[in-house]
């Protein structure tokens, strides 16, 4: 059978987080309101940017200044999202071993899906077969409907999905796929477990190393 290897982006792939964390103390600085520390915005992260947005801001900002704070957070992000973006090292070295071994690579995020195809591009170019984003065209994950559509387009039977977050676990279940989780992204392994996830690599050596004994039928 064909399998796809999927993967989450944010805290998996990329480190992003300070490029999220200036984006968003700068759109709360336009509106007037605190700044949010680094540890903060690291544990906003994984809902898409509109549940960002809302974690970020003070529970009693207004909608009309949510809705905004979102279009100015998309609009600076948009510009800003690479400004100190960059793979966790191995990450580049394991996507080129999965795809010379003839495994077919997605990305299945609920980051933004203009930033999303701008940061694949640019760090994984022919490395990654599909990038997809939140475009309006599916729901947030862990509805798995986005996974499913990039399996299609894999024309993949099975996938295994890689994720940093308790929405990874949930989105690999409601898709009946096999999950990975990773340790070094916005989750540590303590809250992966708690949060019931099977299989945790804490390198990308041990994560393909994890992908291949699925693939053989080890784990």
């Amino acid at each position: 059978m064909r399998t796809a290897v999927i993967f989450d982006l944010d805290g998996t792939l990329l480190n992003t987080l300070d490029d999220l964390h200036a984006s968003v103390n700068n759109t709360l600085e336009k509106f007037g309101y605190p700044q949010r520390s680094l540890a903060e915005v690291r544990s906003f992260v994984g809902n898409g940017v509109p549940m960002l947005i809302r974690r970020a801001l003070p529970a009693d900002a207004s909608e009309e200044d949510f809705c905004n704070a979102l279009e100015y957070f998309k609009e600076y992000y948009k510009v800003h999202c690479d400004d100190r973006t960059k793979p966790y090292p191995g990450i580049c070295e394991a996507l080129a071993q999965l795809k010379a071994d003839g495994y077919p690579i997605g990305v299945v995020t609920n980051k933004v899906d203009n930033a999303t195809k701008i940061l694949c591009e640019k760090h994984f170019g022919e490395l990654v077969d599909i990038a997809l984003g939140q475009n309006g065209q599916f729901q947030v994950k862990p509805d798995p409907e986005s996974l499913f559509y990039v399996k299609k387009y894999l024309c993949a039977e099975t996938v295994i999905y890689v994720g940093d977050s308790e929405v990874d676990i949930l989105t690999a279940e409601n898709a009946g796929a096999r999950c990975v989780s990773v340790s070094w992204g916005f989750k540590d392994r303590e809250f992966l477990l708690a949060a019931g996830a099977q299989i945790i690599a804490d390198t990308p050596k041990q994560m393909t190393d994890c992908i291949y004994n699925i693939l053989n039928g080890v784990l």
